[in-house]
């Protein structure tokens, strides 16, 4: 059974991953899912005085691959003999022995696979020179009687032998394996990740994707090298404060892909005067709960038949079109997380060998009940209760965590935290079972959402009231340990003054081995999980706006991010210090009422969303008055440095707490208050057009190349592409009733020309006319020929590459024409004499027919 180094390294990974700690509750082990359980006795080398029912030649195979190879790098064994065996059986003490080139002998014995007869090893080549490798098999003796195979998730397979089986000795002899100093062994290149424009589904052989292949929502385990690279300082452990997305793309830019309205919002006018639309309906957005694959799953609410219903939705991320609708699913049991499913098998015991059956299904949990939906078709796979339990924290896939409460009569056992699954059940390979790993005692109703998974500690918070005041003076803060369910410390805030209060507890995050909550007073304290020390506080970032914050919070990248009506802070988890502060600044002192050091900003208030390095987060207040406030924008922030990479203008949903996006692929869907349409902003297609005069020129002809470069996205084809400077006044004025742009800059275009005998001419870069998309170069062929004229964009933040071609013909330069040479003009003659003298014959003879006449009547008379 032949590996790759590659598939190796992905399943050593995978392994790891699984294998790591969820958060000290007891995990269950891997279910080995083949063992063989021999009768009477294990198989082995033939005993003293048996005489075997049959006795079988083996022939012995081993394969070096790569040879040579080199130093340090690995080679893979593999070894296996015919004829096979039954898939109840292997053979023991598979034994290859390796001789270094200094004489160190190594010897590794290994177990066969069942039913092929193969094994497979890797190993470092540590030394330069030539080595030699000998496959030795040392025979197996299978007596009669019955052999069980147990198998994972299916029933145990019985088989009975009347007889009993010899498979004699063989060996490969000695091969060798040259190892060179400066050899390197050629492999599959790797696919670098893509810059350009990319759909779904993703070619297995660019399996170096897999870290921007991510989905929405997130409810795994992180952790690793490429985990420590992509997203430093950050908690492997998924919790519903980070409001973070791993593994996925975030859009560079404000350019909109599609859009779709989502309700009647905006400016209502007339007899209602300046004020806008916002309706209870929309107090939270429509988005998507779910992406994955590049396809949303989002419910909406539409006519059909008549009458109003609502709809689940599935449909591309990219461009907005629907795949399927369905209306016979019950729209409280939409599902909100994804579910990877697989069994795995560990065919030599201790390593995963393969997996298969890997099932990805839509998951909904609530209501008492446990629903597994098929993302295709959007249909129901599995429908089953979890009474007594209601509901579950999905906190790891497939882990979810419950509470359930025993009743006042069980006190102080009254809640237990149960931990639990749904797995494949133990006598059936297609269907499911909820199972239950343990569950342990559990002093409050709840899981705080104030869980730091990874260090192991929940954090359980009360506010703490006084008879003479009526509201909380002071916090009581609770350290409760996972593992055990229990009460590590409990500290409470200085009641002294009073001031001591939260803002909101949704403001509250455990991470880092931490927990941190804003303070009323504008100040964010921190204490120590393990002990419920105070360990920093956050000085007030400004007076006195930095006092009021959002009801909202997310932690990456080694920031606690805090949003406030002066601005967006990223404090820094270990000192307590803000790294930066981000100011949404206002030129209208009279649009706002905050302001920092006496100059006017928009305040934040809503929630944020952290992927891709990015923040992304919006300018809104608590309850706006009317008129709307106008030039609340969304604003994409670099998450470790807070310098902004973009902004629109948009308004988040109406008295929104929580972010109004979404994100997965590289694109941001989000919910637009100001005029109720759903955006979706990330990379769009282009198309790049070229041309040239289509009759032959002569050579030396100056010609003109001519074409252009536009947007085809789904929201504004046939439009301009325009460079990223430039997109949000430009995306404004298309979608948004902004302004037309003073100024619109264009996108880089690169010429080439190629003769047909393949010379190629670079002809420069041109930029395209930002208002139109057009572009043109002037150019004199220097030679005769056919050229054929490429024009490529290579694509950029904003849009995927393109490229056009045409072709011109240059013939031979025009013939000179010979102009004849004029007759020499002789002397001009004086006919002065000649015209007077003929001028007076004319004369007398006219006068003599005037006599004539006359005298001729008078004769008549």
């Amino acid at each position: 059974m032949a590996k790759n180094r590659i598939k190796t390294i992905v399943f050593a990974s995978i392994l790891t991953l699984l294998m790591t700690s969820v958060s000290l509750i007891t995990m269950p082990e891997t279910v080995k899912a083949q063992q063989i359980q021999d009768p009477g006795g294990i198989s082995g080398p033939l005993p003293l005085g048996v005489t075997p029912n049959l006795t079988l030649t083996t022939i012995a195979y081993m394969s070096i691959r790569p040879n040579p190879v080199g130093l340090n790098q690995i080679f893979l064994v593999n070894i296996w003999l015919h004829p096979p065996i039954h898939v109840s059986r292997l053979h023991r003490n598979f034994t290859v022995t390796i001789q270094k080139p200094n004489g160190d002998t190594q010897v590794i014995k290994m177990d066969s696979y069942q039913g092929d007869t193969t094994a497979w090893f890797e190993y470092i080549a540590d030394q330069e020179g030539t080595w030699k490798l000998k496959f030795d098999f040392l025979g197996t003796y299978y007596p009669s009687g019955t052999y069980i195979l147990k198998l994972a998730g299916q029933p145990d397979a019985v088989y009975t032998f009347s007889q009993s089986c010899y498979y004699k000795p063989s060996s490969t002899g000695w091969q060798e394996l040259v190892v060179k100093k400066d050899y390197v062994a050629l492999s599959w290149p790797p696919s670098p990740l893509p810059t350009d424009y990319w759909e779904r589904p993703i070619h297995p052989n660019n399996r170096e994707w897999w870290p921007i292949a991510g989905n929405y929502p997130w409810r795994g385990t992180g952790g690793g090298e490429m985990w420590d690279k992509l997203y430093p300082r950050t908690n492997p452990y998924w919790s519903a404060q980070y409001n973070f997305i791993p593994w996925v793309q975030a859009p560079n830019s404000a350019h909109i892909v599609w859009k779709q309205q989502e309700n009647i919002r905006g400016l209502v006018g007339g007899d209602m005067g300046q004020i806008s639309l916002q309706e209870s309906v929309a107090f939270y957005p429509n988005l998507p709960n779910i992406i994955y694959s590049g396809r949303a799953y989002q419910l909406r609410t539409k006519v059909l038949e008549g009458k109003l219903a609502q709809v689940w939705q599935c449909y591309d991320i990219r461009t907005g079109e629907i795949y399927w609708e369905r209306s016979d699913i019950n729209p409280n049991q939409i599902p909100t997380y994804i579910t990877y499913v697989q069994r795995e098998y560990e065919v030599v015991p201790g390593e995963t060998a393969f997996m298969r059956n890997l099932a990805v299904d839509l998951l909904y949990v609530g209501g008492g009940r446990f629903i597994r939906y098929d993302p295709w078709v959007g249909a129901v796979k599995v429908n089953v209760s979890i009474s007594p339990l209601t509901t579950g924290t999905f906190y790891r896939d497939p882990y979810l965590l419950s509470v359930q409460d025993l009743g006042a009569a069980k006190a102080p056992n009254r809640y237990r935290l149960i931990n639990w699954t749904v797995v494949r059940k133990p006598t059936t390979p297609v269907t499911y079972g909820i199972q239950v790993y343990n569950n342990i005692s559990w002093p409050i109703s709840s899981l705080p959402a104030t869980t730091d998974f990874n260090a192991g500690v929940s954090v359980y918070t009360t506010g703490i009231s006084h008879p003479a005041t009526g509201v909380a003076i002071g916090q009581r803060l609770i350290g409760i340990r996972l593992k055990d369910g229990a009460v590590i410390w409990n500290v409470t805030t200085d009641l002294s003054t009073g001031l001591e209060t939260f803002f909101s507890g949704s403001t509250a995050v455990a991470d880092h081995g931490k927990f941190a909550v804003l303070m009323n007073t504008g100040e964010v304290k921190c204490w120590d999980l393990a002990t419920g020390n105070e360990l920093w506080t956050t000085p007030l970032t400004s007076y006195p706006w930095g006092t009021f914050g959002s009801y909202h919070v997310q932690s990456a990248y080694g920031f606690y991010y805090s949003s406030r009506y002066d601005g967006v802070h990223a404090i820094d988890w270990e000192t307590g210090k803000v790294a930066w502060s981000f100011h949404a600044w206002t030129p209208y002192q009279y649009e706002t009422p905050y302001q920092v050091n006496g100059t006017g900003v928009y305040s934040f208030h809503g929630g944020g969303l952290v992927a891709d390095g990015k923040l992304y987060v919006a300018a809104t207040e608590h309850t706006p008055s009317e008129p709307l406030t106008r030039g609340w924008r969304l604003y994409c922030l670099n998450a470790t440095t807070g310098e902004c990479i973009w902004n629109i203008t948009a308004s988040p949903v109406y008295y929104s707490r929580s972010f109004f996006g979404v994100v997965a692929d590289g694109y941001l869907l989000i919910s637009n208050e100001y005029d109720g349409y759903q955006y979706c902003f990330g990379k769009g297609k282009s198309q790049t057009t070229v041309s040239a005069p289509d009759v032959v020129v002569p050579k030396g002809t100056g010609i003109v190349i001519k074409g252009s470069v536009l947007d085809m996205s789904p929201a504004q084809p046939g439009t301009p592409c325009v460079a990223k400077e430039s997109m949000t006044q430009w995306m404004e004025y298309l979608h948004m009733q902004g302004p037309y742009p003073s100024e619109v800059k264009g996108v880089p275009v690169t010429l080439t020309a190629i003769k047909s005998d393949g010379k190629v001419i670079d002809l420069g870069t041109v930029t395209t006319n930002g208002f139109y998309g057009t572009f043109s170069f002037a150019w004199t062929p220097p030679e005769e020929g056919t050229y054929t004229i490429i024009a490529c964009f290579m694509g950029d933040d904003s849009y995927g590459s393109s490229a056009a071609a045409t072709a011109i013909t240059v013939g031979p330069p025009p013939k000179e024409i010979e102009i004849p040479e004029m007759p020499e003009i002789p002397t001009p003659t004086d006919y002065t004499p000649i015209l007077a003298g003929l001028a007076i014959a004319i004369i007398a003879v006219a006068v003599l027919v005037v006599y004539a006449i006359i005298t001729v009547r008078k004769l008549r008379k």
